[in-house]
């Protein structure tokens, strides 16, 4: 599986686009707000003369999530600067994801937004230029020392590669039937990603410069008990499904993983930690109902049917790439049909909800990781 190829979302404004089914992570942007804020605001305090700012964000996707969130910064830095009676610094804001995703549209969204500034229906007095930057966050993208500000929001879930040397029959991801060597190689690679992540982004950012990042977990420390194991675990039960009428080859089957991994908070915590490269300023979990159109928070499921059709293009909308490439495109629909009436089934039984990890993290100032290592 190349991941840089397959690993996109469905582009376009179709129904099964994922412009079209990312409402939850357009949550996302609004829960971390605050944390954004306050990272922001601490940024500005230390770095008070700044005339230019570099912000990236990191696995973009295409769609009005992303400016969404290019907007909550700019306000930001607009009205801490509006208060101190200064001027608001130029902006240089850097929209990355693979060279798959689908940057046309993203850019058609680009010129709306625009408009929109324009017109003065989005209050941004901020100077921003914004460009597009193809390419995968465990690499370098920034000259050293060049960025300000880094934001991913529903990525860092996706590990740089299946795990090498998995034996996972009938499972896609991390199911109740895997051997624990495939927990095991899943953990191992997404420590060594997440380690990577955090040392390229160490050397591009500026002194005193910040992150904050958000992707999906897991609220429990058992790899096996995750919310996201469950789903994946249903969608596995779809496929195995037709494997069983003969249209698909259970060796197909079983030769498809996901490059994906649910970390707990204290995983992710202790990789961090381990790299001694940043100080965690603030953590915080939130969950997000797995129908994308339900805003409830209770654990009440009105119309468990109309909600698993929901999920099911929520999840399309980010799976189909894969699916086709090492499936075919000739059981999509009839897959996500099943995955939709076996998540209507499950909802009946429980309201499974997807844990979301955000941390804050503030690069370490030399001083500051040589007296860590002396203590080590």
């Amino acid at each position: 599986m190349n991941r840089e190829k397959i690993l996109h979302m469905n582009g376009g404004a179709s129904c099964y686009s994922y412009a079209a089914n990312s409402k939850t992570q357009e949550e996302a942007v609004l829960k971390i707000r605050p944390i954004m804020e306050e990272a922001l605001t601490e940024m500005h305090i230390d770095l008070p003369m700044m005339e230019k700012m570099v912000v990236a964000d990191l696995g973009c996707s295409s769609g009005p999530n992303t400016f969404a969130m290019l907007t909550e910064v700019m306000k930001i830095i607009g009205n801490q600067c509006q208060r101190k009676g200064v001027q608001p610094p130029e902006m240089q804001l850097f929209l990355n994801d693979l060279p798959e995703n689908d940057f046309n549209t993203l850019f058609q969204s680009l010129r709306d937004f625009k408009k929109k500034v324009r017109a003065g229906k989005d209050t941004i007095n901020v100077p921003h230029f914004i460009v597009g930057l193809p390419g995968s966050f465990y690499e370098r993208l920034f000259p050293s020392q060049s960025v300000h500000f880094f934001h991913s929001s529903y990525s860092l879930h996706w590990i740089s590669q299946v795990p090498e040397g998995l034996e996972n029959k009938g499972n896609i991801y991390i199911g109740k039937t895997s051997p624990p060597l495939v927990a095991k190689l899943y953990q191992d690679q997404f420590k060594r990603d997440f380690s990577l992540f955090l040392e390229l982004r160490f050397k591009e950012l500026v002194p005193g410069g910040q992150m904050v990042l958000s992707f999906l977990g897991r609220k429990k420390n058992d790899i096996y008990d995750g919310e996201l194991s469950t789903s994946w675990g249903l969608v596995s039960e779809s496929l195995n499904s037709i494997v069983l009428e003969g249209l698909v080859e259970e060796e197909k089957l079983d030769s498809f993983n996901l490059p994906f991994y649910a970390p707990s908070m204290e995983e992710a915590k202790a990789v961090i930690n381990a790299q001694g490269l940043f100080n965690i300023i603030r953590t915080q979990m939130f969950e997000s109902n797995w129908d994308p159109h339900d805003d409830s928070d209770d654990d009440f499921i009105y119309d468990n049917v109309q909600s698993g059709a929901n999920y099911a293009a929520s999840i399309r909308s980010v799976m189909e790439p894969m699916i086709v490439s090492h499936f075919g495109v000739a059981i999509v629909d009839e897959l996500f049909a099943r995955f939709a009436m076996n998540v209507a089934k499950h909802l009946v039984k429980e309201k499974t909800k997807l844990p979301v990890l955000a941390l804050c993290l503030k690069k370490k100032l030399k001083k500051q990781r040589c007296l860590l290592l002396s203590n080590m």
